[in-house]
């Protein structure tokens, strides 16, 4: 059985919130002697998203450009975990009130995953929200913040979404057929 393991990383590019590092990697072996090679990894703080549940029929959902797309994504609420100390659950809060204007009285875990760990160590919390309340504490952080829009989706048409391409963002897929299980009666999250 080979086994793997960092031996050295060096930072090679810092690019705001995000960093990338040449890591070293040597693998062992019953076949003989250690080889190494090289990858690079994006480095990044991590991230929350949150299902906003208007009620066991409907989510919140935001349309936002997205330069890397070069388009407008139909997307859960997201944001990065930019805040020192900040426990996941708290940047669900603060993220959900900034992007939409509410607060939720309850939140559930839904799952962890990574994004894409072929070449990136983000990391993901994702929740589903309940009880939501009107708070002044929204507001654009970015120029596609201050113009994306919300819209409300039923979670039967989720499936049609998917199948049209409407809906071809992953943690907002991940989240909106959790939170469906969830209200069904067929998942229960994790604990926190």
């Amino acid at each position: 059985m080979t086994d793997f393991r960092i031996v050295d990383s060096k930072r090679v590019a810092d690019a705001g919130f995000l960093a990338v590092d040449e890591v070293v990697v040597e693998s062992t072996g019953d076949a003989g002697d250690p080889e190494r090679f090289s990858r690079m990894v994006v480095r990044h703080p991590g991230a929350v998203v949150v299902v906003p549940v208007v009620d066991d029929a409907h989510a919140i959902l935001l349309r936002q450009f997205r330069a890397a797309t070069g388009g407008k994504l139909l997307e859960v609420p997201a944001g990065k975990r930019d805040v020192d100390g900040e426990p996941p659950e708290e940047t669900a809060r603060r993220e959900l009130a900034e992007e939409i204007g509410l607060r939720p009285g309850r939140l559930v875990k839904l799952a962890e995953f990574w994004n894409s760990p072929g070449f990136c160590d983000e990391y993901t919390h994702l929740y589903a929200a309940f009880d939501l309340v009107e708070t002044d504490e929204g507001e654009a952080a970015t120029h596609e913040e201050a113009a994306m829009t919300t819209e409300v989706v039923a979670f039967a048409d989720v499936d049609g979404l998917i199948a049209a391409r409407q809906l071809v963002d992953a943690k907002s897929i991940i989240g909106l057929l959790l939170t469906r299980r969830l209200l069904a009666g067929e998942y229960e999250g994790i604990p926190d």
